[in-house]
Parts: structure tokens; sequence; C-alpha cells
């Protein structure tokens, strides 16, 4: 997909010099950080078994990584800065590779807790990162297109979400199904020695991941990264930032946005097996050449991997239509549609449902970019803490999931609830929450 004539990489400073090697370094980004965040899902279905945990506890997966977003967010921002664009991607890099590494002993031990250490080292990175490269994004280029710029970016984003679940079926989950009731049945010794299999089949993955961000960290360092920012900014505080209205309630928009994607992706594979567990997408089946004697689990993933792919497309046609529409108005019209879908699902069953939700992965793709851009508009030389307290909202992610399990023992569907209520803030950022402040100043204008 291309950009749009007037929407090319250039220093804001208007001295015409494309920055499109840095453009396109920094939306790789978006690739590597896309892939861990939609590999949790795989990791709470595959722990229930591996480390005899409960739906909810596993679903602790999430509330790990996204309270690293919340712990690092802040210091992020500020480190930022400090230091500059690359200088803090390379920190977020390392922390992620570290994070992804620490993987292989916690499997040699099994310590869940371990688990969640790593996890939130990642996500600790991935803080970095995201904070880094989104604002970068928006601001290469004319104000005009900012939104279209960050959504191209995060297109990479959804394709990368497509790669989990296959790693998930491929390399993670086993060929055989077990549950817990099933290897609690088991003789001792022979539970435990499929579980410890079963914990270190996520090892060689990790490992293959932290070899990727390394090779990028040091592409990273060997590119020159311009520093495009207010000279300001490296004194920059909180002070009066959450008097620009339309940043709080894109926070809060933020919280709910991605609370509701964790919800729904984290929880795809224990809904497709509650509403149809035997029944296989035909397209999917086409694509992926199912088995028979694939178990349903695995069939699952593969059917998590096809709701990427409609995410990925979302993000390729939603970049589309951001050239036609206003940005809050394309927000508020998908916000609509998954709740509705959301709802459809939740009241209907089988198949129907279940296809449903994986229209929800098309219409959530262009929420997060679409968000930030809108939340960090003229904020000026607070534009990076700014994008760090959007950031931090994706502790959402930490908190929603949890409350998602603990509904759904109620009743597997109504593991929708919370995701469908969600969507409804976003409904009113997009209508009313995403306008400006007209007491702001413009000699804050960011863009």
């Amino acid at each position: 997909m291309a950009l749009p004539s007037d929407s090319s990489v250039k220093a804001v400073g208007g001295n015409g010099k494309s920055y499109l090697l840095p453009f396109a370094l920094v939306t790789s980004l978006f690739f590597l950080w896309g892939l861990a965040n939609s590999l949790n899902g795989t990791l709470i279905k595959h722990f229930q078994t591996a480390l005899h945990l409960s739906r909810a506890q596993a679903g602790i997966v999430d509330s790990a990584f996204y309270i690293g977003y919340f712990v690092m967010a802040i210091p992020a921002g500020f480190i930022l800065n400090r230091v500059g664009y690359k200088k803090g991607i390379l920190i977020g890099l390392l922390l992620y590779a570290t994070g992804a590494i620490l993987f292989y002993p916690a499997a040699e031990i099994r310590v869940y807790a371990f688990f969640l250490f790593a996890l939130f080292i990642i996500a600790c990175g991935l803080a970095f990162l995201e904070t880094a490269a989104n604002p970068y994004v928006t601001v290469l280029g004319t104000p005009k297109w900012a939104e279209v710029r960050i959504n191209f970016s995060q297109f990479f984003n959804g394709l990368s979400t497509i790669f989990a679940p296959v790693i998930g079926s491929l390399f993670i989950f086993s060929s055989t199904e077990y549950t817990n009731d099933l290897l609690n049945a088991m003789p001792a010794y022979q539970a435990e020695t499929i579980r410890i299999a079963e914990a270190h089949s996520v090892q060689m993955p990790y490992l293959a991941l932290a070899g990727i961000v390394l090779f990028v960290a040091i592409l990273f360092s060997l590119v020159h990264m311009p520093e495009i920012s207010n000279a300001s900014e490296t004194h920059a505080s909180m002070k009066g930032i959450f008097k620009h209205k339309h940043l709080v309630a894109g926070i809060i928009a933020q919280f709910f946005y991605v609370g509701a994607q964790a919800s729904i992706w984290g929880y795809f594979i224990d809904l497709k097996l509650h509403f149809a567990a035997n029944d296989h997408l035909e397209i999917v089946k086409f694509f992926y050449r199912i088995t028979d004697d694939m178990t349903p689990t695995q069939i699952a993933s593969y059917h998590a991997s096809f709701g990427f792919i409609l995410f990925m497309l979302g993000r390729f046609v939603g970049t589309g239509l951001l050239t036609f529409f206003r940005a809050e108005r394309l927000l508020s019209a998908y916000a609509i549609i998954c709740f509705s879908l959301l709802v459809f699902a939740w009241t209907g069953e089988g198949i129907l449902s279940v296809m449903a939700i994986l229209a929800v992965y098309f219409f959530i793709s262009i929420m997060f970019p679409t968000i930030f851009a809108l939340s960090i508009k003229n904020l000026g030389s607070q534009v990076k803490l700014g994008s760090s307290l959007v950031i931090m909202a994706i502790a959402g992610g930490a908190v929603l999931p949890p409350l998602t399990g603990l509904v759904s023992q109620t009743g597997m569907q109504n593991a929708l609830i919370v995701p469908a209520v969600a969507f409804l803030f976003i409904l009113y950022f997009g209508v009313r929450g995403y306008k400006l402040d007209a007491a702001v100043n413009e000699d804050k204008l960011v863009q």
C-alpha cells in the first residue's frame, strides 16, 4: 500500500530531507511488538496444562505483560526526552531480547512466576519501543496524514499477528490434546513427564524471537536516526498535561481498547472450543490444510490465525479509508460495529458466533493507532510524555482479561460482555472525547 502523495516522510523542520530509511526501520518495530502481543493468547491456553493452571490463573499472563507497560511507559517518556529516539529504541530492543531469553530457564524450572517476570521484562522493552515509534511516525510528514502514516506502520503490526497462532500450533501446542482433567487421571510420573515436555516447547520459539530482536538492534545501531524534537522537550514536565481533555479521554479510550483486544485475543481459543469445538471454517481448512488427526485446540489456533489475517486486512483497508473519511468518524463507526458483533455472538451459538468474533478482528484494526494519533495532537513539547501516558493505558490489557476470565466462569459466552462494554467508551471518544480544547495555544501544535 502506498502512502498518499503529500505524506512523504520528511523532516518536520521543513528542509524537505527524506527520512524514508529511518521510517522503514521504525516501522519494523511495529511487526516485532505485534508478534510478542499476539503470542500471549497461545501462552494462556498452553500454560493451563503445562503449568496446571485454571483459565483465570493463566489469564495473569496478560496482566504481567501489560503491567510492564504501565510501570515503564512514563519512565520511558522521560528517558526518551533525555537520550533521544535512537538510544531509547535500543534500550527497548535489549529489554525485549532479555525477556525472550529468560523463557529458557523459566521452562527448565517450570515456575509460573518466572514466566510472568520474563513477560514483564518483554513488556518493559515494548513500552520503550511504542513510546518512541508511535509519535515518531506521526511527525514524519504533514499533519494532515498523521493518522494515515501511523495506520500504515501499524499494518505491519497486524501482519505479525498472523504468525503467532501458527507458531503456537506448529511449535508450542502438542499434537495430542491434553487437559488438566486428563492429566490428573494419569499416573503422577506420566503426567509430570508430559507437563515437562509441554513447558519446554516454548523455549526454542522464544530463543528464535530473541535472536531476531537482537539482529534488529544491530541494524538500529548502524543506521543514522534523525532526532526530530523540539529543544524544549528535554526539560518538559507533566505540569498541566492533564488540562488537555482530549488526551485524558484518549488515555481512557486506549485503556478500554487494549483491554478489549487482549480479552478477545486471549480467550478466542477457549471461545472457539465453547461455541464450535468440532466445526471447521472451510476457508481456514483450505488454506491451512487442516487434517482429521489435528486436535480441536490446534484447529482453534489456526482459526485464531485467520482472525489475525482479518486484523491485517482491516489495517490495510482502514488506512485507505482514512484518506476519505475523518479518523474520528471511522473510529466511531467501527466501535458501533464491534459492539453489535459481540452482542450477536453472545446471544448466538455455533459457528456463526465464532464468525462474528472473527469479524471483530477486522474492525478493531485501526483503533489503537487512530486513538493514539487523535490523543497526542497539540501537545507541543509534552508530546513524548503524552505519548507515554497513552502507552501506559495499555495497562487495560492487565485489568480487563482477568475480569473477562472471572465473568467467563458464569458461562464462557459471557466473556464477550467485558469487551462489548469497552467499545461503548471508544464510541464516546470518537463522537466527542477526541475534540481539542479551544484553550490550547497555537504554539503548542506538534504537527
